[in-house]
């Protein structure tokens, strides 16, 4: 992609892609998205319809969330203030990555951004206050299709870094990843 490098992760099309800074000693510039070199990128036209923005604590922990069926969401995150440990969990059905995950600091000093396919759940942890989090999503929100994974499902295994994070009622009350309800 012209203005960023693309790296790869260990799970097939999710991707970090950090980009082209450019500094003066009156600040910075970066092309934060560029809808055709994405394409160009990731190989296929997810379309962005919807910008979402949460500020959060230091503590604070959201997700793991997903949407399922026709209202699967592909991400693309980023950092505009503080700093986060971004995950995602790959639920693709045939994926030879199914159950993984993969994790990565986010932060608004280095201004790298994460591509989360459709098919992944998501969630992340602040590790600063007055962390504030963006998100591009391919399909609006449809709280009908919505499903939470426990954050601390014991099979997923996923290392927060943390004992007890700031964790919603809604986040409290997910569902073990063994009992498959965000399949339907």
């Amino acid at each position: 992609m012209g203005m960023m490098d693309v790296e790869r992760t260990t799970i097939e099309g999710v991707l970090v892609l950090r980009p082209k800074i450019f500094q003066d000693p009156r600040g910075y510039f970066l092309e934060s998205f560029n809808q055709e070199d994405f394409n160009r990128i990731t190989g296929n036209a997810t379309v962005f319809i919807q910008d979402n923005e949460s500020g959060s604590a230091k503590g604070v922990l959201r997700g793991l969330h997903l949407q399922v069926g026709e209202q699967a969401q592909a991400k693309l995150v980023r950092v505009v203030t503080g700093a986060v440990l971004d995950v995602c969990v790959d639920l693709r059905p045939g994926s030879t990555t199914f159950g993984k995950h993969v994790s990565i600091r986010l932060d608004a000093r280095e201004k790298t951004m994460f591509f989360i396919p459709a098919g992944f759940a998501h969630g992340f942890l602040a590790l600063e206050e007055g962390t504030v989090f963006l998100y591009k999503c391919s399909v609006p929100y449809a709280p009908q299709a919505e499903r939470t994974i426990m954050w601390n499902d014991p099979e997923l295994a996923i290392d927060w870094g943390i004992e007890d994070p700031l964790v919603s009622a809604k986040d409290l009350n997910g569902e073990p990843f063994a009992a498959r309800h965000w399949t339907r």
